[in-house]
């Protein structure tokens, strides 16, 4: 099996020691693993957190709570959010030996794991997911894929060429509405589907330009930036990074990996983009901090024929979620089991001949079910790239205020020099995106 090594570190780590004499269980009891009964050792899949904040440590107390899993590391720039997690490891297991790390290319290169869960600011997303893929591990990744597109075009190829399973934080699918909804569109229950809509959240609301204030002692601040522009500490950190474009896209990139993920589900555009973009957006005064556009609006067109709009919730008429529109009506799906459509009939059960979807009841039991099994996840890396692509591809037609023409088999912006050059970030010395 892979990375056997820290399997044979952990046993050994879990010896008993009685008169003397170390005594090697070859089963785990489950019981320290969150369920009862045994789990064999050489089952279990020994995995890391790198980015241990609100979104971190809710993915790994989610997967700590299956008995596959077993967590002996953490790392996160923040002093006290990195003892946190360590402390919630230690209490789950037992245990005091949770070993914690600032800079994950440390942790990276000292740990034997056969995964890592991933839940950083997506301007760290592309250097840490390839750091990971490169060292051949198994990577649970948060959505979006990347800050820009040229990233996520690396983050994929890594993926591939170590030949790693990946799984990204897209856990919509493995909800049964979401199934459900996506299936009865991909088995035609509304005949030719001539447009979609996606309604992602508003944006929040201004806040002015907050003083420079003192870095807290915990964190490590210009580490914390990488390889976005260096800038004063204003108190906006661990949350509110997201309303900030060096940092992320705000609502459009948080959400992409979610709505237009399911859009392109039950359309069967998993693997593909669009070959046109266009829309507008509004931006707040260069008086604020927070700069991410507080209203978006923009249109994709695919070779198919049909028309995916992307907006924030208050511009559309079903407001968040996916609303798919064929000949025979529309399906409306969003979260809390939301699930409803111009006619009650259109919802009515496929039947056995059904063209099945991929099914997953757990999303971190599916990752681990993968990592054994080596099948590709219900989200996997490709999948992601295609649907954040579609926001980042949004994001270059607001900005420049140009109709963006893509090629999606090449994936390149054709016959558009200026919006080509957004494919890619610019990156602070001395972090640069490695070569894959």
């Amino acid at each position: 099996m892979k990375n056997d090594s820290s399997r044979r570190d952990f046993i050994r780590k879990s010896v008993s020691a009685v008169a003397g004499t170390i005594l090697i269980p070859s089963i785990i009891p489950g019981s320290a693993l969150g369920k009862n009964g045994f789990v064999a050792a050489s089952d279990r899949i020994v995995m890391a957190a790198i980015g241990t904040g609100a979104q971190g440590m809710s993915d790994m107390k989610d997967f700590m709570k299956l008995p596959q899993a077993q967590f002996v590391a953490v790392c996160d720039l923040d002093k006290k959010r990195l003892e946190n997690a360590a402390n919630v490891v230690n209490q789950k297991y037992g245990t005091t030996d949770c070993r914690k790390y600032k800079d994950y290319r440390e942790l990276l290169e000292k740990e034997k794991l056969d995964a890592v869960s991933i839940a950083v600011p997506d301007h760290w997303h592309s250097l840490t997911y390839i750091a990971a893929a490169q060292k051949k591990l198994d990577i649970y990744g948060e959505k979006p894929l990347a800050r820009s597109i040229g990233e996520s075009q690396r983050i994929v190829k890594a993926v591939k060429q170590n030949n790693i399973i990946w799984q990204t934080g897209s856990w919509q699918r493995s909800q049964a509405h979401f199934l459900k909804a996506a299936e009865l569109v991909f088995n035609g229950r509304l005949g030719k589907i001539d447009h979609v809509e996606v309604g992602l959240p508003n944006a929040p609301k201004l806040i002015g330009m907050p003083p420079v204030v003192p870095v807290p002692e915990e964190l490590d601040w210009d580490f914390w930036l990488g390889s976005a522009p260096k800038v004063e500490y204003r108190g906006i950190c661990h949350w509110n990074w997201r309303w900030i474009l060096d940092y992320s896209g705000g609502q459009l990139t948080d959400w992409a990996g979610h709505h237009i993920d399911i859009a392109h589900w039950g359309l069967g555009l998993d693997r593909t983009g669009p070959i046109e973009v266009a829309g507008e957006g509004v931006y707040p005064p260069k008086t604020e901090l927070y700069n991410v556009p507080l209203e978006f609006d923009f249109n994709c067109k695919y070779k198919t024929g049909v028309n995916i709009r992307v907006a924030n919730s208050a511009r559309l008429k079903y407001g968040m979620g996916v609303t798919w529109y064929g000949k025979e009506g529309w399906i409306h799906v969003d979260r809390g089991n939301k699930l409803e459509a111009s006619k009650d009939s259109l919802l009515e059960d496929l039947g056995p001949n059904k063209k099945a979807l991929y099914k997953s009841d757990n999303h971190y039991g599916n990752f681990l079910d993968c990592v054994k099994s080596r099948k590709e996840t219900i989200t996997p890396v490709e999948v992601a790239h295609r649907s954040i692509s579609v926001g980042l591809l949004g994001e270059i037609a607001m900005t420049t205020k140009q109709t963006i023409q893509w090629d999606p088999d090449k994936e390149v912006i054709v016959n558009n020099a200026k919006a080509s050059e957004m494919l890619m970030r610019k990156f602070r010395a001395p972090w640069k995106l490695p070569e894959v």
